[in-house]
């Protein structure tokens, strides 16, 4: 029987490390900057939550570190993380480390850190490759910077690099986005995620949308830079495998998976979710509540939401449909005791009639043209 997120072990963790030099204007990330002297009480309290999680060490095979912006720590605050984690979470024979890293600030000293702590995964925030789309983000690095950041990654003995691409930034052409996802290429990394630039609620980028002081791209060609990354990305070698993430083979990233399974993982961190069981948590998002809580010896979850049957079975539809591969529909069914077309069969049966659904090889999936009506279908059911 397949196994399901009520019986299989927690395997995966994320780990939130809020610190960084600057909140880009279109952030909405738990993130906290221009605040060094918190980093020994956020270390302090994430021994604290650690320590009130578990009772003995959990090894993983997934242990993801995201931000804010991880590699931003002193090479001695990095140590004293990793070695909590380390004690915590040992890594299994063939696991995956993942640690998000800016381009900037990416000293070799820190990076020899990261190699010795057992890191083998870097996700680095590129986000552009263009001056004035850079500019437009608040990112203070360069393109030849980022090129510099991966040959001196390579050197390290790094051979697993991440970039993340945002389109749809205000005054890009498809054309410049072509230009920087060829020059992405061009530095060969494993992996590469591109998300569509969203304007959320709180956000500066936000507030200058409603003031008029921002504009976003047309609706229509930021579909096209959607589509030419579908199409550009899987010719030079990497095959999509999931709506925003592309990777040459046997480089997808292990422990988004487990989120696109809707597999239990751990959330360590301020404003950190965790899936156990039929429970979601969150912690509380302010950095310093959080760490005032632990300290007080309180809960640091702020949210939870309990799942019944039918909850849990619509939501592994929404993360798995993510996947371009679909969702097994036996597994599924067997996991769950319904079909994926129980759920919704008429919404079910009308996307398979306007081809935004396929049933192909006991799985049903998006099809190319679904893809760009994702949250369209996914929202069908529930």
């Amino acid at each position: 029987m397949t196994t399901d997120s009520t019986t299989s072990p927690v395997r995966a963790v994320y780990v939130h490390v809020p610190f960084c030099i600057h909140r880009c204007g279109y952030c909405d990330f738990t993130v906290i900057a221009g605040r060094d002297d918190l980093i020994g009480d956020y270390l302090n309290a994430l021994e604290r939550e650690l320590a009130g999680k578990l009772t003995h060490p959990l090894p993983v095979d997934t242990l993801f570190l995201g931000g804010g912006t991880p590699s931003y720590l002193s090479p001695n605050d990095m140590q004293q993380l990793f070695e909590r984690l380390q004690r915590w979470f040992p890594l299994t024979a063939g696991g995956e480390f993942s640690m998000e890293c800016n381009p900037d600030g990416l000293t070799s000293d820190r990076m020899a850190v990261m190699k010795g702590a057992g890191v083998n995964r870097v996700s680095l925030g590129v986000q552009s490759l263009h001056p004035e789309h850079l500019l437009t983000l608040e990112r203070s690095h360069s393109a030849e910077g980022v090129e510099d950041v991966v040959t001196r990654l390579r050197d390290h003995g790094f051979t697993n690099i991440s970039f993340d691409l945002i389109f749809g930034v205000p005054q890009q052409s498809v054309s410049q986005w072509e230009t920087t996802l060829r020059a992405a290429v061009a530095l060969q990394p494993n992996h590469i995620s591109t998300y569509g630039l969203t304007f959320e609620k709180g956000t500066p980028f936000w507030t200058r949308l409603q003031r008029n002081q921002i504009h976003p791209v047309a609706e229509e060609a930021e579909r096209d830079m959607y589509e030419l990354a579908m199409s550009l990305l899987p010719e030079a070698g990497y095959p999509q495998y999931e709506l925003s993430n592309f990777a040459q083979p046997d480089y997808e990233c292990r422990h988004n998976q487990v989120y696109w399974r809707a597999e239990p993982f751990y959330g360590i961190g301020p404003g950190a979710a965790e899936f156990l069981q039929t429970t979601r948590r969150r912690n509380h998002r302010s950095v310093t509540v959080w760490i005032e809580r632990l300290k007080q010896g309180a809960s640091p979850v702020q949210e939870v939401d309990e799942l019944d049957a039918d909850l849990l079975a619509r939501e592994a539809v929404m993360v798995g449909l993510r996947q371009t591969r679909g969702i097994p529909l036996a597994q599924f069914h067997e996991r769950y005791g319904v079909t994926v077309r129980d759920l919704a069969p008429e919404s079910y049966e009308s996307c398979l009639a306007k081809g935004w659904l396929e049933e192909v090889d006991q799985h049903v999936r998006l099809t190319f043209a679904g893809r760009f009506l994702a949250d369209t279908v996914m929202a069908e059911f529930f």
